[in-house]
Order: structure tokens, then sequence, then C-alpha cells
């Protein structure tokens, strides 16, 4: 039986010890801070109304947010059950459901990315967690500009988001306190400025380190696309090692494949916790050659459905999907094939 840290109400709420620090993120001093990185992905939020969208659980519940707007405020907050971070400030997180669940809608949003449904599960049982627990479809993470993982978003009563952070401080104590005082509000009206939830996802265009724009398909030719993480073979080491060694293996196998194929290859890495920098040491220290870019929002990603990585995807010469697969020898065979002369001629 777990037992929780209580809230201590003294003029704010806090939480002893709940505050982050650089050391326990693992992220390094240079560059923006996780916090920063999730106030600046959130500024353009601030003050407008959430989405209006209808949540199910893992259980299979749902949760129409739009019937709380006006009712009772709203605490989202995205995770992930590899990321060390989000571990450390679960106590907190479960902590305000316990004792603030009457007065505030808790959601804990999976991330959905290198997830599984039976590792959410299995996590919820060893860690004793009460609140509602949601794998995210992309959906929010497109709407609410995710960036890092944990990422918070406080939704007063009126519906319109207070603040969105990283640590589980009293900044944030102070927001929850603030959004549960505020009296009973009327909601959004309609045409009110809602932020909108895609109904399907379009691939924008990405530019490489350079500063160039990434080109998918070139001459007509099909293109493998490997999405990967540059953090992968390296953080999951101690939350999930088996995922990290197969991050790695499959670079060290798309280095050796993508150097002398004839497919074409492009490389795509994941914005979440990641930067250009980050991406620069990743194809210094893989010797990879082929043209890479970030996807900071994501977009990308959730325009080809991949949730996972290492994935590949092949698209023909249109830029139609051909296949997908985890394995890079399987991508550059189906790349092969499609770029052959008897494959082109009955494309033609």
């Amino acid at each position: 039986m777990k037992i929780w840290p209580s809230l201590i109400l003294t003029g704010t709420l806090t939480l002893a010890g709940s505050t982050m620090s650089v050391a326990q993120t693992g992220t390094a001093a240079k560059g923006p801070s996780p916090e920063q990185i999730a106030e600046d992905a959130g500024a353009p939020l601030i003050g407008k109304y959430a989405p209006a969208i209808t949540l199910k659980t893992i259980d299979g519940k749902k949760i129409d947010l739009a019937k709380l707007y006006g009712r009772k405020p709203v605490y989202l907050k995205f995770w992930a059950t590899w990321c060390v971070p989000c571990r450390l400030q679960m106590p907190h997180f479960e902590n305000v459901e316990r004792t603030l669940g009457k007065d505030i809608q808790v959601v804990a949003l999976d991330a959905g990315f290198n997830e599984t449904r039976q590792a959410v599960l299995d996590y919820r049982a060893k860690m004793g967690l009460t609140m509602p627990i949601v794998i995210d479809d992309g959906r929010l993470a497109d709407a609410l500009n995710l960036r890092i993982t944990p990422q918070h978003i406080v939704i007063g009563r009126d519906g319109r988001i207070l603040q969105v952070g990283h640590l589980a401080d009293a900044k944030l104590d102070n927001a929850l306190k603030q959004a549960i005082a505020e009296p009973p509000a009327a909601g959004p009206a309609a045409g009110a400025d809602r932020i909108s939830v895609a109904g399907r996802f379009v691939a924008p265009t990405l530019k490489t380190p350079a500063g160039a724009p990434l080109k998918i398909t070139e001459g007509g030719r099909p293109s493998v696309i490997f999405f990967f993480s540059p953090w992968c073979e390296t953080y999951l080491k101690s939350s999930r090692p088996a995922m990290a060694e197969a991050c790695l293996k499959a670079v060290q196998r798309v280095t050796e494949v993508s150097s002398g194929s004839g497919a074409r290859w492009v490389g795509i890495a994941a914005g979440l916790w990641a930067s250009q920098k980050d991406l620069l040491a990743y194809q210094r220290d893989h010797s990879l050659r082929m043209p890479l870019a970030l996807d900071q929002t994501g977009a990308f990603f959730r325009a080809y459905r991949v949730a996972d990585v290492p994935t590949f995807v092949v698209v023909d010469g249109k830029g139609r999907v051909l296949a997908r697969t985890s394995q890079a020898n399987e991508a550059n065979q189906v790349g092969l094939r499609a770029g052959s002369p008897k494959s082109a001629a009955k494309e033609s």
C-alpha cells in the first residue's frame, strides 16, 4: 500500500521536496531548462479556451472535457512510463488526485511515444495510481504543443488555460489552487477562441540543420524514411534497456545499409526532448550521411502515424506509403524493389 506525502496548505499549495532539479531530470545545464521549454511551448496557449475533446481512458471510460468547462477545472499531465522525471513527479501527481480530485478533474495523459497499453497498466499497478489514464492519439499533443515530458496543463473553471509547465513545484501548486478557487463560470461561448483539435495530420516541410528544406522524394525515386530519437539508445538504458538496445542496433544497421544502398534514405528525428544540437551529435556519432531533420512539433511523426522508434516508412516517387517496418534491411529491400526499372515501368 502506497503512502503519499500530504499537500500542505499554508497560503500556497506546496509539496515538500517536489521541485525537480537539473540533476534529477538528467538535462544538461546548457540551453533552455526543461521548465523553460514547457513554458515557451505553452505561452501561445495561455488565456485560450482549451480543446473540446472526449477522451477514452485505458479502462474504457469517457471524459468529455467540453462538459467540464464552466463547472470544474482540469489538470492534464503528459507523461510516459520510461520518463525518469515523470516517475519522480508521480507521488505529487497522485497526491493531487487523492486530495483534490473532487474539486479538479485530473487526467494522466500518456504521450503514446514508444509506449504500450500493457506497460501503462503495469506501471499503474506498481505505483497504485488512482487517477484516470488516457493514452494520447496525438491530437492533444498537437493541440497543446507537447515538447517535453512531463508537461502539465492547468485549465481554469471557465475553460481557459491558466498554466503550462514541467515541474511539480510551488508554481504548479498555486495554479491548481487558483483554478479551484475560481467561481462557477458560463464556459466558452459559441465562436470562442478555442484551441482546435486536428482531425487529420498533414506532414509539414522540415528543414535540415543547415536550413535547407528536407525533400522526402527526389527525382521520382522511392525513399526510406528513418524515424528515430537521438536519445533513445542512451537515455532509455536505465528505464527501458530493451528499447535502448533496439535503437542502437537499428542505427548501426542503418549506417551499414544506407551508405551503399541504391534506395534514397532520409532521417526524421522526434522533437520530444531533442534539439538541433542533439541531432548533429547523433549524425556525427553514427556517421550518417543521409539528409536529416528534426520534427520539433511532432507533426511529421503524427502525419505518418509513427509512435515508436525505430520505424522505417518506405514511400514511392510520389510520396505514397508502400510499407512500414521496424527493420532497416526490410525497408531497404522494399525501396530497392520499388526503384527497379520493372517497378518504374509498371508505375508509369
